[in-house]
Order: structure tokens, then C-alpha cells, then sequence
């Protein structure tokens, strides 16, 4: 959705903008030809970061390449003398160019090393299916992945990991298909959930995500707009939540209940109920059939503090090796 994205964030000639997730540079590209803007560009991924240096070749000192975790942008700024910008984009998930990639072990479609680290350090996907405890595994499976037969798919890992290590993901793709079956004309393979929940664990993807909201209500201007793209259910409730308390569209208590201060909005909702991708864009990628994009205008009110309450097992997991 890049025509979406680029109009929901309106850059403008001297803005300064945050791409948290660069990937590869699609997006920043866009900001960065649509007017004469600054990007500041984010990537945990060391490659993404090594292979955007040919499209500063091309934008110069407009493009600022920082290697790190958007939920630490305010620091990572702060490192290049910025303090407050214009726009940010969180597009969550993991990008095409790692998934292409089966030696970075996040596709089921691709056989490579069961890794799905998007950063080079840290708990790997092999270490988690490996050492996990039955009821550890299990949990993850249906809160991450929301893998109704969670129970079936960790027996099959029990089974196969106590003859030899799953260390390759072909290997766990067919263990779980197996083990949850696959009905004729099923388009989503059966091992989409669990390689979901997996590669969410292991990155930390939703604290991730709770955490970069925080962080984009602190560093956005007045005026300052937010774009998110998601990709799934899980990911998409944490930003709705977040535009919802955070523009003010909270039901009315009761007349019976205590009076509960209110408030002033620290944003406006730009898009009620998000924007999904056309159907022309969907057949040209099929990958943005489930994309969801919300975004919202920051006001001049100050910023709240995170508020987690609400989302139970997702939060406690939320930040990876929280089993």
C-alpha cells in the first residue's frame, strides 16, 4: 500500500522523517521523491542497513542510515542530533527481502537453517522449537500464532526433536503439517501459524511494537503524522487500541460509575477502521491481501505513559523469552 502510506503521511519540503522498518528502502524512497524531505531510516537487520548504502549513494546526507530497534528511536535520534520529527512509519512484520531469503530461515516455502533472527544476535527459531517446555511451546503457539491445534503440532515437535535437533525449516514445515493436516484447496499452508508465532517470539515483535508507539508519541510534532501497516490480527489490536485510547474514542461510562478524568487526545484517528489494500494491489502482491493500514495526526497534548492492561498473555510474551 506505498501510495496509501506516502498519502496518509503527507511529507512536505524540509520535513523530517522516521522509516523504523527499511527494509528495502521501498518506502523511504517514496518520502524521499514526494518532496524534499529528510529520512531518517531504521533497521535492525545489519544487511538491510549494508544494502541501503547504494540508495544513499543516490539521496546523500537526506538519507540518515541508523542500525538499531525502532522502540529505541528517541535515543537513536538523538545520537544524530534530532529531537522531534515530522512523520514516522512502522511497517511491522518481517520484510520481503527477508523472507525471500532461506538462508535467513523465516519462510516454510524455503528450506534454510531455522533461524528467523531479523537481528544476528539472540535466541534463534531452533533454539525455541529445541529447548522449549511442552507447555512453554504450546502456550506461545496459540497466544503468537493462534494455532487452535496447538496441542497436536507440539506433540509432533516432542516426538521428532527427541530423535534429532529441528534445525531446518523444511523440516518443521512438514512436522506440522502433519500433524494439523492440510484440506484440499486450503490455500495458507498449515505451518503459517507456527512459523508466525515462532518468528514473533524470537524478535520480540509485539513488545517491539507497543514500544515504538510510545516512542513515535514522544518524537512526533504537533501536526506529526503516524503511519502503521500490520499484517496480522495480533498486531493490528495493539495499534487500534492504541489510536483508540490515545484519540479519546473511549465509551461513555456509566452515569452510575465514579467520574474518570479525561484525558486530552494525543491524536486524531485519520483513518476509523484502518485501510486495506485494493484489489488491483493484492493480485500484483499477494502478500498485501492481509496488510492493514492505520494512521493518525499527533496533537499538541502531552504524551501518555504505555498502558499494557488489556492484552493479557499476548503482552507477557510480547518481548520474546517471556515463556
Amino acid at each position: 500500500m506505498p501510495e496509501e502510506v506516502v498519502a496518509a503521511l503527507a511529507p512536505k519540503d524540509g520535513g523530517i522523517y522516521v522509516d523504523g522498518t527499511f527494509g528495502a528502502g521501498g518506502h523511504a524512497r517514496l518520502l524521499l521523491d514526494k518532496a524534499r524531505t529528510t529520512v531518517c531510516a531504521i533497521d535492525r537487520d545489519p544487511l538491510a542497513i549494508a544494502e541501503g548504502m547504494a540508495l544513499q549513494s543516490v539521496y546523500g546526507d537526506r538519507l540518515v542510515l541508523i542500525e538499531g530497534r525502532f522502540s529505541d528511536m528517541i535515543d537513536l535520534l538523538a545520537s544524530a542530533g534530532i529531537a522531534s520529527v515530522d512523520g514516522i512509519l512502522l511497517d511491522i512484520g518481517v520484510s520481503s527481502m527477508q523472507l525471500d531469503d532461506g538462508a535467513r530461515g523465516f519462510s516454510f516455502t524455503r528450506d534454510g537453517p531455522l533461524d528467523m533472527r531479523m537481528s544476528a544476535s539472540g535466541m534463534s527459531a531452533a533454539d525455541v522449537v529445541n529447548t522449549l517446555e511442552e507447555d512453554q511451546l504450546k502456550r506461545l503457539l496459540r497466544v503468537l500464532g493462534e494455532e487452535k491445534r496447538a496441542h497436536a503440532v507440539v506433540r509432533a515437535i516432542a516426538s521428532a526433536r527427541a530423535k534429532a535437533p529441528i534445525t531446518r525449516t523444511a523440516v518443521l514445515a512438514e512436522i506440522v503439517e502433519k500433524a494439523v493436516g492440510r484440506r484440499p484447496g486450503e490455500r495458507i499452508s498449515p505451518a503459517t501459524r507456527t512459523f508466525q508465532a515462532l518468528r514473533i517470539y524470537v524478535n520480540g515483535e509485539l513488545g517491539e511494537l507497543v514500544a515504538g508507539l510510545a516512542a513515535a508519541e514522544h518524537l512526533l510534532r504537533p501536526g506529526g503524522r503516524l503511519a502503521v501497516l500490520t499484517f496480522h490480527s495480533l498486531e493490528d489490536r495493539i495499534v487500534k487500541r492504541f489510536l483508540k485510547e490515545r484519540s479519546g474514542a473511549t465509551p461513555s461510562p456509566s452515569r452510575h460509575s465514579p467520574p474518570v478524568e479525561r484525558r486530552p487526545p494525543t491524536f486524531i484517528d485519520l483513518l476509523p477502521g484502518g485501510a486495506t489494500a485494493t484489489a488491483a494491489e493484492i493480485a500484483a502482491n499477494p502478500r498485501a491481501r492481509s496488510a492493514r493500514l492505520r494512521a493518525a495526526e499527533r496533537t499538541g497534548a502531552p504524551a501518555l505513559p504505555p498502558d499494557l492492561s488489556g492484552f493479557g498473555d499476548v503482552v507477557q510474551l510480547a518481548a520474546g523469552g517471556g515463556c
